[in-house]
């Protein structure tokens, strides 16, 4: 039981180890709820859900209905675990901190405004979920529930998202660092 909780307070683990517990976890997920990992739905559950409130008819829609259900829906509650689990990982190894994106590789690239680092984070987000959107999915439901299942379409996107990756920061950094 002491290796266990010394493993659990290291501030960083083995990739192997957090690859083969990640492929657990996803085993597990099916296992138990029937869904395998998955998360960007639930933006569009909640943002359906205050849709529900403000304009009942323009979330009256086959989309809103069927396709992506307005709500809280397990995605939610996957997300806020998520959100549980790295609080309680960062305050086991100590390493927990809050900043406003401090890092000096961002201020070399987007200046001391802190509003910039911000845009720019947001910015990407929207970008990367409206890709999602149009993928039908998200990286976590593709990249490891597809690639636990050997899914050749898991794989080529994991290569997609590695090289557009390496080229936006390529692009960014302009080789700075």
């Amino acid at each position: 039981m002491k290796w266990i909780i010394a493993q659990l307070r290291k501030e960083s683990w083995s990739p192997y180890t957090s690859g083969a517990m990640l492929g657990l976890v996803v085993v597990f997920s099916v296992w138990l709820t029937g869904h395998s990992l998955g998360a960007s739905g639930s933006f569009e559950n909640v943002a359906g859900g205050l849709l529900k409130v403000i304009s009942p008819q323009a979330a009256d829609t086959l989309y809103w209905k069927h396709i992506m259900p307005a709500g809280i829906s397990w995605q939610v509650y996957l997300l806020i675990g998520v959100f549980l689990g790295s609080l309680a990982a960062s305050l086991l190894s100590s390493s927990f901190k809050l900043s406003a994106n401090p890092d000096f590789q961002w201020r070399a690239v987007w200046g001391p405004q802190a509003w910039k680092r911000w845009l720019a984070a947001f910015v990407g987000a929207i970008i990367l979920e409206y890709g999602a959107g149009i993928a039908g999915g998200c990286t976590s439901g593709l990249a490891i529930s597809g690639g636990v299942a050997l899914a050749p379409a898991a794989f080529i996107f994991i290569t997609g998202m590695f090289i557009s990756g390496i080229l936006v920061t390529m692009l960014i950094y302009r080789r700075k660092f």
